[in-house]
């Protein structure tokens, strides 16, 4: 009876990584090629003719001829990064692959993984919002991160600054821990402020990259990325989004995806609530807790985080006069009817207690 012989993993990751790597081929071509031929082992070992049939002449050349020297070393470089402690590379076919993707209409052929691949096929949630948070959104991205973690849900984000830092280190702090879909390669930290963060989830939560290894923060790379952040997750919250936002890409990709979008509301004179109150015009689900999301989702329940309600304010009455919306300083000073040195020294005070926040233009806000 005949031996059978079954392709060396090495060699076939290899081969996606060519495939997904060739000039010319694109997410679509590959899918059309693998649908032709099947593996990428098969892909690579069809004639130009046959390849033919299926792409432009000038694709079936580099396909059939011998790599360039710098895909070889760039496959080399990946299948050495993956046979270090934590890493992996899951290909389309691959049984370990995120099941919630495929569902997508242009998976990644390929995902570089630092840290915990099982996060891959949790129960999700996606958290994002604004780089330049506001200490009220920071505050509720963490609360309300931390609090779906601990009812079972992984938290996915894109590791940026503000909304997204404070989404992944709530996350890390319950069960379900976090997951970053980052926009350059996996080995590379970006923001670099971030190292630290990084460090965090490569130990305790994920690291996830469908670009090659050494690929920079390119501003194309992060739209794009955004479908995945939507794609892994059962649903996605925005917090804090001016009207032009990135995190708007990632709801309507969530929409388009069949995911629910929810949004914490903000300020209707804060630019950082236009691009949620949008989402919730167009019918993104109002969220005040992380209760509301745990019942939209279903089956999930816990103890769980909610803002607390406001202080009394006659305990002081500068908060009151400021009031819940943005103010500036003149029409604080004509409510409270203090002057400018006084007003000045009990704003600081207010701001050093962390119950207020100046935003730029020396706009004062309320935290509680």
């Amino acid at each position: 009876m005949a031996q059978l012989s079954y392709p060396d993993p090495a060699e076939e990751l290899a081969g996606w990584i060519r495939l997904e790597r060739t000039p010319g081929v694109g997410p679509e071509t590959a899918r059309k090629l693998l649908g032709a031929f099947g593996l990428p082992s098969a892909v690579l070992a069809a004639g130009r003719a046959q390849l033919k049939t299926v792409v432009s002449e000038r694709i079936a050349v580099e396909l059939s001829s011998a790599p360039a020297p710098e895909l070889s070393a760039l496959i080399d470089r990946s299948l050495d990064w993956a046979q270090q402690p934590g890493n992996c590379i899951l290909t389309l076919a691959d049984p370990a692959y995120p099941k919630s993707l495929l569902d997508i209409p242009d998976p990644p052929l390929l995902l570089f993984v630092k840290g915990r691949a099982d996060l891959l096929n949790a129960p999700a949630i996606a958290v994002v919002g604004s780089r330049n948070a506001t200490a009220q959104g920071v505050s509720n991205a963490g609360k309300f991160s931390e609090a779906l973690s601990k009812a079972g849900l992984t938290v996915v984000s894109g590791m940026a600054l503000g909304i997204d830092t404070a989404a992944h280190q709530g996350g890390l702090r319950g069960i379900g821990s976090s997951v970053a879909v980052i926009g350059t390669g996996a080995d590379i930290v970006y923001p670099a402020r971030n190292h630290g963060l990084a460090h965090l989830l490569a130990a305790d939560g994920c690291i996830v990259s469908e670009y090659p290894l050494g690929m920079q923060a390119l501003p194309a790379n992060f739209p794009r990325r955004n479908r995945i952040i939507s794609g892994l997750s059962r649903g996605v919250l925005v917090i804090e989004a001016a009207a032009q936002s990135g995190s708007l890409i990632t709801a309507r990709m969530a929409g388009d995806q069949g995911r629910d979008v929810f949004a914490i509301p903000g300020s209707i004179h804060s630019p950082l609530s236009k691009g949620c109150h949008l989402l919730i015009k167009q019918g993104a689900k109002l969220v005040e807790s992380a209760q509301d999301i745990l019942d939209e989702l279903g089956t999930y329940s816990a103890s769980l985080f909610t803002p607390e309600p406001a202080a009394n304010e006659t305990t002081d009455p500068l908060l009151a006069a400021i009031g819940y919306d943005p103010v500036d300083f003149d029409t604080l000073a004509a409510r409270s009817r203090l002057d400018s040195a006084e007003l000045n020294a009990r704003l600081l005070t207010l701001e050093l207690d962390g119950k207020i926040e100046m935003l730029p233009g020396g706009i004062y806000r309320r935290l509680d």
